[in-house]
């Protein structure tokens, strides 16, 4: 689907005042040092107005208003996220089309070691030097990468990445995958190419972004078969998502059982509600408080190697 540029700008969404108090309750109510935040946002300039402006024009082209309740420079997102008691994020960066990944990484790299709590991040395309800048982002230190199967339109299990696959099962790295048919379907969208990588791949750390929306119940499956695939809760069970593609009530026993299985992920800074609404949400399941803190910290703690808190 080809967006224009210069879509009307939405009205922006009504923050609470009081947003950084009522998010460090629900984390400090548990006994936690924090959030940890697998699925955040943070891009060059001119990839992130474009990926506002797409946002922003949702509404002429589709009928769906997507506000961004973050559209905030940089170095005041961070401050947002410290402000909240986000203790540790991602900067998820991801190419549409080859030659975007290398800079992206090099950017990404930079960015985060300017930026308490970043967690160093890359990503990924399916091109013939893909194994080299893997390699490269890696020894620079990267602890998460980013595919995004919809929006660069390629297969996963494109026998380009098969050695990216390999470098990063070795090294025990995770990728935050959107492989989901949601918001809209791709031609490469669904568990199918995901389960083609894990038979090649089986030791490989995968985050299935947000629950793997709206085939739950394939990603959930695949996540309760591997032990190195995890899911995040980005957008999932808020009003939004609720309304277009509801987490089935039948799955949430699954999901309770898959305790160590699910991390916490938001979307920050593009999304259409405040950061609050997502751990309302994720509180509001009622899973009980073991599981939130394994969800909400400890779970991603442990998937970006995050150092205990000192």
């Amino acid at each position: 689907m080809v967006l224009s540029m210069v879509p009307r700008v939405p009205p922006e969404v009504d923050l609470p005042a009081d947003e950084p108090a009522r998010v460090r309750a629900v984390w400090e109510g548990l006994g936690l040092p924090g959030l940890v935040d697998v699925h955040t946002h943070f891009m060059p300039d001119r990839v992130q107005q474009k990926v506002w402006a797409f946002f922003d024009a949702l509404e002429e082209h589709v009928g769906t208003a997507w506000p961004i309740a973050y559209r905030l420079p940089d170095d005041e997102r961070v401050r947002r996220l410290a402000d909240l008691g986000v203790r540790a994020y991602t900067a998820l960066n991801y190419p549409h089309k080859p030659g975007m990944a290398a800079w992206l990484n090099d950017w990404t790299a930079d960015f985060a070691a300017g930026a308490p709590g970043c967690v160093p991040s890359a990503t990924l395309y399916p091109e013939p030097d893909a194994p080299a800048y893997v390699a490269a982002a890696l020894e620079r230190g990267a602890r998460v990468f980013k595919a995004h199967v919809q929006v660069g339109e390629y297969d996963p299990a494109d026998p380009l990445l098969d050695p990216v696959w390999g470098l990063l099962a070795e090294a025990g790295v995770p990728t935050v995958i959107h492989a989901g048919s949601g918001p809209h379907p791709g031609r490469f969208t669904g568990p199918g190419p995901v389960a083609e990588v894990l038979g090649r791949h089986p030791r490989l750390p995968l985050v299935i972004a947000h629950l793997g929306m709206p085939e739950y119940d394939e990603f959930l499956t695949l996540a309760e078969r591997h032990p190195g695939v995890h899911l995040d809760t980005t957008m999932a069970f808020t009003d939004f998502i609720a309304d277009r593609h509801p987490f089935p009530d039948a799955l949430l026993g699954r999901l309770a059982d898959a305790g160590e299985k699910v991390v916490l992920g938001t979307d920050f800074p593009t999304i259409p509600h405040p950061y609050l609404h997502q751990l309302e949400a994720i509180v509001g399941l009622g899973l009980g408080d073991d599981w939130l803190r394994a969800v909400l910290h400890d779970n991603g703690a442990r998937l970006l190697r995050v150092d205990a808190p000192g």
